[in-house]
């Protein structure tokens, strides 16, 4: 291996090691790298052998001064490969190195920029995904054991109008998109990455064609509205988006800081399944779906017309028609509510539970007739 070679290999493996998906370092991979970033870059982005680290660690593993370290950081930040916020307890810097997703995939497209550059990271992710769920159809049941290892990466906020309080419970201040957005002072509106990404590829969302519905919160919303990946909006606003996007038929999901759902959140999405990155893993085989939820849906056998409209609704496909009512798998219902809304007789209602992981595994292909 040349030293070239190396460079990009250990730049590859250093942001995979960055996150939660086992990413392999392949050609694609060490293209879509070679398009984001220079030389010099790739290999200041080695120095993160852990993904956070403060001006003064990184100082320890390199000779450059501070200034030609800070101007380094502001171009990666500038790129959207790296994000620097002051830590909750101490006040420093921490510049956090992002892996390839949930991470760089979302900043490169936060924007929504349409240029050349852009289509190409764009087509390269799309390929990386693609050739990730080809690996891993082929290694399904390695796939499988390793995807339960993994933490669930968002936690599902059912549609707020759909949620139920009975007599002596208590939904929690996290179980409601409203509440989330109040116990924020900082809320940025950021462009839908996934259906920007699906626009870039000639393959527009088919459920809606609003593309600003996507928030960031806390210190992420101010890192991202001052390098312009995001513009700080009120609450108010926040709230008649998110009421919006629920009332065309897309899932609230939150991310938490560090995928720990007992930390806060730093991201709320409103996703479609025919372009959010997450459902589209998980249909094509790549990844199983693993998310967090407080909720099941439930149905009214009584009320139910057969009207079908659920199951055309759910995003998890996890809704039979039967002579005689709506069924829902509970095993594969992330708790979303989107069935719940749109059902004009009410006969689906969301039941509050502990909170509990929905894992559900990659659906599976067939290889040999896809390659035909």
């Amino acid at each position: 291996m040349s030293a070239n070679d190396q460079l990009w290999n250990e730049a590859a493996q250093t942001i995979v090691n960055a996150g939660a998906i086992p990413f392999t370092i392949n050609g694609t991979l060490i293209e879509l790298l070679q398009e984001m970033f220079t030389n010099e870059q790739a290999e200041f982005i080695k120095l993160f052998d852990r993904p956070s680290q403060t001006l003064e660690q990184l100082k320890e593993n390199c000779s450059m001064t501070e200034n030609v370290l800070l101007a380094m950081l502001e171009s990666l930040m500038q790129k959207g490969a790296v994000v620097g916020l002051p830590s909750r307890r101490t006040g420093v810097m921490v510049y956090r190195l992002l892996p390839f997703f949930p991470g760089m995939f979302e900043y490169t497209n936060f924007r929504g920029e349409t240029s050349e550059w852009h289509k190409n990271l764009v087509r390269l992710f799309d390929r990386m995904f693609n050739e990730l769920a080809d690996s891993n159809q082929e290694n399904y049941d390695d796939l499988v054991e390793l995807s339960r290892q993994l933490p669930p990466v968002p936690r599902i906020i059912p549609i707020e109008t759909e949620i139920d309080e009975p007599m002596g419970d208590k939904v929690m201040p996290a179980e409601e998109v409203s509440r989330i957005v109040d116990g924020h002072d900082y809320i940025a509106l950021a462009n839908c990455y996934c259906r920007h990404g699906k626009d870039l590829l000639g393959e527009p969302c088919k459920v809606t064609n609003n593309k600003s519905n996507c928030f960031l919160l806390g210190k992420s919303a101010q890192f991202a509205s001052e390098y312009n990946f995001a513009k700080l909006v009120s609450k108010d606003e926040a709230k008649k988006i998110l009421a919006e996007a629920a009332d065309e038929g897309l899932v609230h999901k939150t991310f938490h800081i560090h995928l720990n759902p007992e930390l806060e959140e730093e991201a709320i999405c409103s996703c479609c399944k025919c372009c959010c990155t997450i459902f589209q893993m998980y249909y094509s085989g790549a990844m199983a779906y693993h998310c967090y939820t407080n909720f099941l849906a439930v149905v009214n056998e009584d009320a139910c017309s057969l009207c079908g409209l659920c199951f055309d609704a759910c995003p998890m496909e996890t809704i039979e028609i039967t002579n005689a009512t709506a069924v829902i798998k509970e095993a594969k219902c992330i708790g979303c509510g989107v069935c719940a809304h749109q059902c004009p007789e009410g006969a689906i209602e969301m039941k509050r539970m502990d909170t509990r992981q929905v894992f559900v595994p990659p659906v599976r292909r067939d290889i040999k007739k896809n390659n035909q």
